[in-house]
This record gives structure tokens, C-alpha cells and sequence, in this order.
């Protein structure tokens, strides 16, 4: 398993599970609640009276770091099932609310959540805003503010942004709307009632065909 080549600063932490057991599908971001160089966070990492680590880190500069490699797990999301299956990302963040990111950090963690899918097959990053996505936070898994509310702002468009860089297209969300039998031209057949009508969304003519008086949805 290899690490990212857009690291440029090793410092090996002794705070890791050894081998994965699990195979890389998810990734989890951090915010260091400080803007800490990758040096500084490199070597708070290194002892091992800490009990911490992170796969990765970010300086507020926008430089990379490997703490543990990515075929190790680390221990970061104080949760083993998650660290087993996740590669975990370290962000320079201010140390007070909302923890905000410097932007030349912010896009390498672009570039660094898109390598690590580009070589371990993650195809698509899905953000549910719970631990069942790929996409994940500390916060769900422990009692903390981390990432913050800035990144966590972020993540909706982090998910997108790597999407299209990946090339997956986005799933697209039904498009539901009330509809009533008095709004419509209401055909009657065999067994049942329906309703079809036309609307328009974002100048485009959809049809849609449901059961008279019920919810109706995009055909």
C-alpha cells in the first residue's frame, strides 16, 4: 500500500495499530486547532506518551506530512472501526471558533483526498452528515467540536468538488411535489386513478405521473 507523493515532510509517529485490518474506503478530517507547521504537529505526534496520531497533516502553508502510513491505522477518530478503514487527515486550523482553515491549507486537502481515492479505488466520496458516509468527522464518533464549524461547513462541497475531480457524477435528488386532483387533469383507468401533469425546473419540462391526491415524483 503506498503513501501520497505530494507529501513533503516525513516525522514517523509511534502511535499506530500496525496493519490495517479493514481496506481503505473512507477518508476522516481533522482540524488541529492551531495553525501548527507540519514540523510542530510532526513532533507532538512523535511521542508516544501523546496517544495520537494522524495518517496525514496540513501546515496552515499548504505542505503535507506523513505521520503513519496510510497501511497502518492510526489513532485518531477515537473510534477503532472507523481509524481501521479510514485514512485520517490532520488540517492547521486557527485555535478559536470556528477553527477556520488558511485557503493554501485548505486546497492541498483537495489534492490530498483526491490522490488518496485515485489510488485506493474509491471511486465516489458520499457525505451523509452521519458516520455511514465515506466521508467522515471526529465529531461522530466522540464528544468534540473537531473539525470545527468551518470545515465542517466545507464538507458538502469538499465531497463534490473530489467527485468531479474523480469523475463521478453526482446522484441526482428525486424531485418531489404535492399534487392534487383539482390542480390536474385527472384520467381515470383501469383499477386505479392518476394524475399527469407538467412543471418546470430550472428550464426544463418534467412529467409527472402519480396516484390521484398522493405525492408525485419525476419520471
Amino acid at each position: 500500500m503506498s503513501n501520497s507523493g505530494l507529501i513533503s515532510y516525513t516525522k514517523l509517529s509511534p502511535n499506530h495499530s500496525g496493519k490495517r485490518t479493514k481496506s481503505i474506503d473512507t477518508i476522516t478530517i481533522h482540524c488541529m486547532a492551531g495553525n501548527c507547521s507540519v514540523e510542530t504537529c510532526g513532533n507532538l505526534f512523535a511521542s508516544s506518551a501523546r496517544q495520537a496520531s494522524s495518517n496525514y497533516g496540513i501546515g496552515p502553508d499548504g505542505r503535507i506530512a506523513l505521520y503513519v502510513d496510510e497501511g497502518n491505522r492510526s489513532w485518531c477518530t477515537s473510534s477503532n472501526a472507523n481509524d481501521q478503514r479510514a485514512v485520517t487527515i490532520e488540517v492547521a486550523s486557527d485555535a478559536t471558533h470556528p477553527y477556520a482553515v488558511k485557503d493554501k491549507a485548505y486546497e492541498s486537502l483537495l489534492d490530498l483526498v483526491t490522490d488518496i481515492c485515485k489510488r485506493n479505488g474509491i471511486q465516489r466520496l458520499n457525505f451523509t452528515g452521519d458516520k455511514t458516509g465515506n466521508l467522515t468527522m471526529h465529531c461522530y464518533f466522540k464528544s468534540t467540536l473537531c473539525p470545527g464549524p468551518y470545515l465542517k461547513s466545507k464538507f458538502p462541497y469538499i465531497a463534490s468538488e473530489v467527485n468531479k475531480r474523480l469523475g463521478a457524477e453526482a446522484t441526482p435528488e428525486p424531485f418531489i411535489v404535492q399534487i392534487t386532483a383539482s390542480s390536474l387533469n385527472v384520467r381515470k383507468g383501469p383499477g386505479t386513478s392518476y394524475a399527469v401533469a407538467q412543471t418546470v425546473r430550472k428550464g426544463q419540462v418534467f412529467t409527472i405521473v402519480q396516484q390521484q391526491g398522493g405525492w408525485g415524483k419525476l419520471k
